[in-house]
């Protein structure tokens, strides 16, 4: 099989395209998937460095990537919800690290699944999984955004963040957006009613009023501003700093779900939900790809395509 793998923890130099990995095993409640698109996160980053090491079970060789759109190849047979021939997307996020979506075949258990929008390419699907469910989550169960409601979403034209206003808008909320300058009018087109520069000061200091609910994508100052950007600090999620969960607030850690996978291809196919692709890069490469995601200030997704 081909694909990208690693032996050992370290830089993009790791990354090797290789012909000889073995296919994958398809246990009876998985979905053996033909890759045609991967999306690059900055987790795939930490996992090549070795920084989830003492999180989850690692077995070298690793095959990178959590986000996948695909075809099914075939099924184990307690799998019902799936069948060869489907085009499908997931975030394939295992109780280990070893088969990864970087190849062409992928072992998915069922649970990380989903059938893929009909309005998204294999490239916008297979970007769309892990920042899409991390931002889905975060609005939908943590700050239990409603209509009407003023969200602020901090470093807003990135993946999860890009994500994350267009889903509050769809949730019928007035969404302030935090962006650089040259991303404004790339957010205000995707209906944030108010867009703050992150550079100009405290973002509590150029609010005319606390908002009902924060989405932290920093960490750091910007996340200690946040209480005085919220009238209630309970409603402060951050998707990159545990240290909220002191201040009142919750770390939000996404998981796969099917039905919320579903839910964002509804949102897709309808209209609400728009995936930008930063940059797709063939599979051969995607240390230039990951170079890219680790550099940062990415306005939107950075995908692999195999097909």
């Amino acid at each position: 099989m081909r694909g990208i793998a690693y032996d050992r923890f370290g830089g993009e130099e790791v990354l090797t395209l290789r012909d000889d990995l073995p296919d994958p095993p398809v246990g009876p409640d998985v979905v053996l998937v033909r890759s045609h698109a991967a999306g690059v996160n900055p987790v795939d980053i930490s996992i090549r460095e070795g920084r989830l090491a003492g999180a989850y079970p690692h077995h070298f060789p690793i095959v990178p990537g959590w986000d996948l759109a695909g075809v099914v190849e075939r099924v184990g047979p307690a799998v019902v919800d799936f069948a060869p021939g489907d085009e499908v997307f997931g975030y394939v996020r295992r109780d280990d690290v070893q088969w990864g979506t970087a190849a062409e075949l992928v072992p998915v258990p069922q649970r990380c699944l989903a059938h893929k929008p009909e309005s998204l390419s294999f490239a916008e699907a297979g970007a769309l999984p892990l920042a899409g469910l991390t931002a889905y989550q975060a609005l939908t169960e943590v700050l239990d955004v409603g209509e009407g409601e003023r969200v602020l979403v901090h470093r807003a034209s990135g993946g999860v963040g890009f994500n994350a206003v267009q889903i509050a808008v769809a949730l019928g909320a007035h969404v302030i957006g935090t962006a650089s300058p040259r991303n404004h009018g790339f957010l205000t087109d995707a209906g944030v009613a108010e867009v703050l520069d992150y550079d100009a000061g405290p973002i509590s200091g150029q609010l005319a009023e606390p908002v009902d609910a924060v989405l932290d994508r920093v960490g750091g100052e910007t996340l200690a501003d946040a209480p005085q950007q919220v009238r209630d600090r309970a409603r402060i999620a951050s998707v990159v700093d545990p240290a909220v969960n002191a201040m009142g607030g919750r770390y939000v850690f996404v998981r796969p779900d099917q039905h919320d996978l579903q839910e964002l291809g509804r949102m897709a196919d309808a209209g609400q939900l728009r995936v930008p692709i930063a940059k797709a890069f063939p599979l051969e490469q995607i240390a230039e790809a990951h170079r890219l995601v680790a550099g940062g200030h990415v306005r939107g997704k950075v995908v692999v395509t195999l097909r």
